[in-house]
């Protein structure tokens, strides 16, 4: 039961902060490992309650407008059929890496994701270059959706938070159309890796189907906000998180 007092209230802050600006799985994943579950079964088991979050954050960004037009609808699938081969790809190295690599990798990616929250102030304001051409778009978008969704199935943390910076920074799209297609992305890549995951056996229903309600609470309520005035509340509670779970992590508690 311990397992679950540790993991339900951590989930639900996660979907909170990753509706609005991603990187959720900051909070999720250690919050598995911190609370005793091995590292395959604690990616797995993430991927499930994640998942069913994103879908409620998905399903009302889409009914908000977040993604308007024929060129930019084609984009979002595209973006997130490469999103899903990559995810695959990465799930199935995520199987080959033992739970000390895994854990390892919490070490870096933590403070790195961290520092890009404190550098970006206003990340997803997107650029003041102006728009790419709809090719180079294209491209960007694919390219990123590939190679980010390959670390999404491998490991996963941050990935929203890289796919916002990188739409609204290199692909140049405005906030709410990077937010929108971000989701989208996030949740395609999150189903690809949850039924490999599934399908070898390295998740826990029970915690993960329980900790599902807690992220879906958290995706309604953050993703109902305004993204701007969401993005407040978000920067300093992912960075005192962020703080606690390296402490924690490098402590080994």
């Amino acid at each position: 039961m311990k397992t679950y007092l540790i993991v339900w209230p951590l989930v639900f802050l996660a979907g909170f902060v990753d509706s609005i600006a991603g990187g959720g799985g900051l909070i999720s994943l250690p919050a598995y490992i911190i609370a005793g579950v091995p590292a395959h079964i604690a990616i797995g088991t993430n991927k499930m309650s994640s998942s069913m979050g994103t879908v409620i954050s998905t399903a009302r960004y889409l009914k908000n407008g977040y993604i308007k037009g024929r060129n930019l609808i084609i984009l979002s699938i595209c973006a997130c059929v490469s999103a899903l081969i990559g995810s695959v790809i990465g799930s199935r190295l995520s199987l080959l890496a033992s739970d000390q690599i895994l854990k390892n990798l919490m070490i870096p990616v933590l403070p790195i994701v961290a520092f890009y929250v404190l550098k970006n102030k206003n990340f997803g304001a997107g650029s003041e270059k102006g728009p790419l051409s709809d090719t180079a778009t294209f491209a960007v978008a694919i390219c990123a959706s590939l190679v980010i969704g390959m670390y999404d199935g491998f490991y996963g943390p941050g990935t929203g938070t890289f796919l916002l910076i990188v739409l609204t920074g290199l692909a140049r799209l405005d906030v709410q159309t990077a937010s929108g297609m971000t989701k989208m992305i996030n949740l395609s890549s999150n189903l690809a890796a949850l039924t490999t995951f599934l399908i070898h056996g390295t998740a826990s229903y029970s915690l993960g189907l329980s900790a599902g309600l807690f992220c879906i609470a958290g995706h309604y309520i953050g993703s109902g906000l305004v993204v701007h005035n969401g993005q407040k509340i978000v920067r300093p509670v992912v960075l005192v998180v962020l703080a606690i779970l390296f402490i924690k992590i490098l402590s080994g508690n």
